[in-house]
């Protein structure tokens, strides 16, 4: 293997690392000790173990594990080893964090992290919370949970995977409202934290399940487009062009491709032509293979006349 490919992939995982731990941190730091959630599985887990007294990691790590396994059989694919990475990780630091001996790393009265504002408590949450998912989502990761669900229930119905984490995020907030010894304003603090951190993770993402169209203008397209089709498994169109001041033919490349996996091909681009010149269009609606379905709802047989 690559010694370049070997570095980036040691970064990838640093990355992930770092945004694991701020990820982590927001909740056992931050939101938990103060009796505040956010959305999402993470949310759920910290529901279920406010009621049953199993600890927010089991939960966590118990129900990745079954949406992984239901994601395999519906939609026939693996989710990759940087997402099985970041929920191990994350699981364990879940624990770490919420043991006792690490008290000094909460943000409770007495402690180095402590807020005494209590409404800075769910912005703080929400920010650390967007950062690290940024992290690892750049870097190919993703730490399952609501990402995988949203997945399977945008396979069957005509419902945006955003749109749906917004209701998810609502429904697992509003619970909280119903576990004893907590208010409405714990709530509130929730919506806020959930408001926070998709505003954050948007401006970092610029939206995580647009796509992008790439022109890509160099003197190495055979090399940039092998890799492409072969290593991202993106589909590549070479349009015919004309320079105009040298009035020669030439290649010109097209490419589609999500936001997240811009990254990966700048890298590339940069490593075989580093005088490539690439211009980059925000598409935010792509549907067909490889991106969104086209999905009208429930198809209704028409009459005959």
């Amino acid at each position: 293997m690559d010694k370049k490919k070997i570095l980036t992939g040691i970064f990838d995982y640093i990355v992930i690392t770092i945004g694991v731990i701020l990820f982590v941190m927001a909740w056992q730091s931050f939101l938990l000790p103060n009796n505040m959630i956010d959305g999402g599985l993470t949310g759920a887990s910290a529901l279920l173990a406010m009621v049953t007294g199993i600890s927010v990691d089991i939960w966590y790590f118990g129900v990745n594990v079954l949406l992984l396994v239901l994601a395999w059989f519906i939609l026939g694919q693996g989710f990759g080893i940087k997402t099985i990475y970041a929920i191990i990780v994350s699981t364990a630091l879940f624990r770490l964090l919420g043991d006792e001996s690490m008290s000094w790393l909460w943000s409770v009265e007495g402690q180095v992290l402590y807020v005494g504002d209590g409404i800075l408590v769910p912005i703080i949450g929400g920010l650390l919370e967007a950062v690290g998912l940024a992290l690892i989502i750049l870097r190919g990761g993703s730490t399952g949970g609501t990402d995988i669900l949203a997945l399977i229930v945008n396979k069957f119905w005509p419902i945006s995977i955003g749109r749906f984490y917004l209701m998810a995020d609502f429904v697992v907030i509003t619970l909280l409202i119903f576990v004893p010894g907590h208010c409405f304003t714990d709530v509130v603090y929730g919506y806020i934290t959930m408001g926070v951190c998709a505003y954050v993770l948007d401006l970092i993402m610029l939206g995580k399940d647009s796509a992008v169209q790439i022109l890509i203008f160099s003197e190495h397209l055979k090399d940039i487009g092998d890799y492409i089709n072969r290593e991202m498994g993106r589909g590549v169109t070479a349009l015919k062009a004309v320079g105009w001041y040298t009035q020669e033919d030439r290649q010109v490349l097209l490419v589609m491709l999500r936001k997240t996996e811009m990254p990966e091909l700048v890298r590339a681009v940069k490593e075989k032509d580093p005088k490539a010149f690439v211009t980059v269009v925000p598409a935010n609606n792509v549907f067909g293979e490889g991106f969104d379905e086209m999905k009208t709802g429930l198809s209704k047989k028409k009459k005959k006349k």
